[in-house]
């Protein structure tokens, strides 16, 4: 191993001491080091940075490496980890990220290929936000992620719904020391909750305390898992299920951690929520609580990868929507449906009981049987989209009990790097009246094919870091683009209903635009929003609420959606105007989603590059 930029497994744990200024400071000696060697390429260096950066994230979020599939070989001891969610772990993850920024931008990106540019500016877009968003108060930071959120533990948000799906979904269970890996997980849960808890105590002390409605839900979701834990329930059986033909006493020693340390760690968390909510009061966002406005602009910024002001996003949304119900009237008009607003004639198609499903078990059931159809016609015309197919492995499920009340409706990603576990779209399926037939076909390509499984694919097979490093903008932009894509492939041939449910799902990410703002920047109530939405798209009430609420916890990330969607539109337009015959839809498609997921600026210098790379061939 004499190549002067090799970075070995053990300069990476070295890297991972950033919490430490002393280990930082190693690391970074280290590292710099090895850059100053001479005569090696600045592509070798970059690989080399680009590699150790992505095996310090997943050192530092196990979860992530078991869901991709890598927690193999090197990685292998992380699939008995899971992540540290205390104070002392944030710390050491922004450390890495300003240390691993240091790096990256000592790379020349003029001497670059395309590729390893693009990975760069990608590491030192994501890295950035999140370094700001570390700097914030409180709140948890998705580093390449989506889910940012002031609230560390609320109604979608926390350790006890996110690691109990964690372990019975993506863990997996095939021999004695994967049983073993599985309990030691079970067995650090506890940390992981008081590592949350320790959090949420000092984000009140600040003076931010969740919304009354959200703690409400959150507590009455944390009690069932809780009511779950103490009896073994589904912490136990997901690990009994899959050890039957693996000697052990699994059931046990499950059982004892689930019943003891477990549904302890659990109660101190619903202590501390019970407490918060009975000092909370009713105001749903940003605006009136303690450095609200700076953290809404910087959940703008990391969400939309834009600059755009609230005002900016707010106005976009009220001229989206006007456009897209343009649209909808005169279908509207020729099924009959003429008074009354666009909405108002929506939400009376809604109501249509021809539309709807039984509030049963064969209802669920006759759902994901039709969005497995919708899946099954949309593969036939992929081929006129895109040059290069993948496979599309794809599940739908639905979700939990416990987190269908603070649940969307659905969401969906892709499977592990290595292929071995599917992508699902889980199914929120509490209440039906959240789908109709109308809406199931353009939700089905969001969430799964050519959206959020189907781009997540292309994404699995670049360089880890790739994976690991995600954009709201662009993978909602994209999923939306899925719709839009659905639409042009002849899904509603001869079907205007199906339309209609096509540009309402638009136009509800057009709402998102006004919503959001309207509650974080201008003061809306809960249910000013939820009126507004519901009246002006037309949903029902029972979709609209979740919305309204997830809007309320995860400040941005609805504007990801449209924002995003429209940029990759006008780089289509713009592919269009400039290649002219040369313009083909396959290739397009093939250089937004080949070139993987990124901020919105190099999504433009990746349309530009192919744009000129046609132009020259």
């Amino acid at each position: 191993m004499d190549n002067p930029h090799y970075i070995s497994r053990r300069q990476s744990l070295a890297l991972l001491g950033g919490a430490a200024s002393s280990l930082a400071l190693t690391g970074c000696q280290t590292l710099s080091a090895r850059a100053a060697a001479p005569a090696t390429a600045e592509a070798t260096k970059a690989a080399a940075l680009l590699e150790l950066l992505a095996n310090s994230i997943i050192a530092l979020n196990p979860e992530q490496a078991s869901s991709l599939g890598v927690d193999t070989g090197a990685n292998a001891h992380l699939r008995a980890r899971l992540g540290n969610r205390s104070p002392q772990g944030q710390a050491q993850i922004a450390a890495l990220l300003r240390l691993g920024l240091q790096q990256a931008n000592q790379i020349d990106p003029g001497r670059l290929d395309a590729a390893t540019g693009t990975s760069i500016a990608v590491v030192k877009s994501a890295f950035s936000a999140a370094i700001d968003g570390f700097a914030l108060p409180y709140g948890d930071v998705a580093v390449g992620g989506w889910r940012n959120t002031p609230y560390v533990v609320i109604q979608n948000v926390g350790g006890y719904i996110d690691t109990p799906r964690f372990l019975d979904s993506e863990h997996r269970v095939e021999n004695a020391a994967d049983a073993e890996a599985y309990l030691a997980r079970l067995a650090q849960f506890p940390a992981l909750l008081d590592g949350e808890l320790g959090r949420i105590r000092d984000a009140r002390s600040k003076g931010l305390v969740p919304p009354a409605f959200l703690l409400d839900k959150a507590i009455r979701q944390m009690e069932l898992t809780l009511k779950d834990a103490s009896t073994g329930g589904g912490l136990v059986n997901s690990l009994v299920r899959r050890t039957k033909d693996i000697p052990g006493n699994w059931d046990v020693r499950a059982r004892t951690l689930a019943t003891g340390p477990v549904a302890a760690a659990l109660s101190r968390q619903l202590v501390e929520l019970k407490a918060q909510r009975a000092i909370a009061t009713m105001d749903a966002g940003l605006l009136r609580r303690p450095h609200g406005e700076e953290w809404y602009a910087w959940g703008l910024r990391a969400s939309t990868t834009t600059r755009h002001s609230p005002e900016e996003i707010h106005a976009m949304g009220l001229d989206s929507l006007k456009d897209l119900q343009g649209q909808m009237d005169p279908i509207l008009r020729s099924i009959g449906y003429t008074k009354g607003t666009v909405g108002q004639r929506m939400t009376a198609l809604g109501n249509d009981p021809r539309f709807g499903f039984t509030n049963d078990d064969a209802g669920r059931a006759e759902i994901i049987k039709l969005m497995q159809d919708k899946i099954a016609f949309i593969r036939t015309r992929l081929p006129q989209a895109f040059g290069k197919l993948m496979p599309g492995k794809l599940e739908i499920r639905r979700l939990p009990l416990a987190e269908e009340d603070g649940a969307p409706g659905a969401y969906g990603g892709a499977g592990s790097k290595d292929g071995t576990v599917p992508g699902k779209i889980w199914l929120n399926l509490g209440d039906v009246n959240r789908h109709s037939r109308y809406s199931l076909a353009t939700l089905a390509f969001h969430e799964g094919i050519p959206g959020h499984v189907w781009q997540g694919e292309y994404a699995n097979a670049l360089p880890l870091i790739r994976t690991l490093l995600a954009f709201n903008a662009y993978s909602e932009g994209w999923a939306l683009y899925a719709e839009t894509l659905g639409d042009e492939l002849g899904a509603y041939e001869g079907d205007p209903v199906g339309r209609l449910g096509y540009l309402q799902s638009i136009a509800f990410r057009a709402c998102r635009l006004v919503v959001d703002t309207g509650l974080h920047a201008k003061g809306w109530s809960r249910e000013q929003a939820i009126q507004w939405f519901a009246e002006t798209n037309g949903s029902g009430l029972s979709e609209v609420t979740p919305e309204v609420d997830r809007y309320c916890s995860w400040p941005g990330q609805a504007c990801g959606y449209k924002v995003g969607h429209s940029e990759i539109l006008a780089q289509r337009a713009r592919a269009k105007g400039e290649l002219a015959a040369r313009y083909d839809l396959r290739d397009f498609d093939d250089a937004v989603v080949g070139g993987g997921n990124v901020p919105l600026d190099v999504l433009g210098s990746n349309v530009s590059r192919y744009i000129a790379e046609k132009k020259a061939g």
